[in-house]
């Protein structure tokens, strides 16, 4: 599949470039994209939650009527469960929601995220570029440029590039991340990909490893 490259004005250039069918045009494995987008997520938790059960619970443990002869259920202390202001029972811990997944799996999580994209003509080849200075009104015009202002996006570029990483930070639908950071979860979150023509490389050498 070869797509036009576009300069930052939104304007055609006189190039192209060739998307490689074995990461971009691969059959697509959902239940891959589905335990990648579970990780990524599951991964991000902070698993502090945490409620005080009966034995932390501060309060007297006198016994608050007698056991027997009240024509009621039998009650200990004031703590108790089943009371306003008493612990609860079976309440979340502290815990961590980290798991490991295969590398090769993930591999085919992302190829199946990008050709998924390829396939819905949402992915923009642009000419590499940078920003003589953080603006985020140089980025807005790039995106508007391009015709994608109430779309999410996801900008890939080669390496890090402070000055357009700077100028997109305040804009809550777009998110710019290197070749070697791209996820699943990102791709799939965003409408549109923007990559950068040197990026495209740096994908296909990640992903054509085995």
């Amino acid at each position: 599949m070869e797509l036009e490259v576009y300069n930052i004005s939104g304007q055609k250039t006189a190039k192209k470039a060739k998307l490689n069918k074995n990461i971009f045009g691969v059959e697509p494995n959902d239940h891959a994209i589905y335990l990648d987008v579970k990780q990524h997520m599951a991964n991000k938790r902070q698993g502090t939650h945490k409620t005080k059960e009966r034995g932390e619970v501060k309060g007297s443990t006198r016994k608050i009527k007698r056991q027997k002869g009240t024509g009621t259920a039998r009650f200990g202390d004031i703590k108790n469960p089943i009371f306003r202001g008493g612990g609860r029972t079976f309440g979340p811990e502290p815990r961590d929601y980290f798991f490991k997944l295969n590398k090769k799996l993930k591999k085919v999580a992302r190829k199946s995220a990008l050709s998924y994209k390829a396939k819905e003509k949402s992915i923009i080849i642009l000419e590499d570029f940078t920003f003589d200075a953080p603006k985020t009104k140089s980025f807005v015009e790039l995106i508007s440029n391009l015709e994608l202002n109430d779309k999410k996006v996801l900008l890939v570029l080669s390496g890090i590039d402070k000055n357009v990483y700077l100028s997109s930070r305040n804009l809550g639908k777009t998110k710019v991340i290197k070749a070697s950071d791209i996820n699943t979860y990102d791709i799939l979150n965003a409408n549109n990909l923007l990559i950068a023509e040197s990026s495209l490389a740096e994908i296909e050498k990640i992903h054509s490893v085995n």
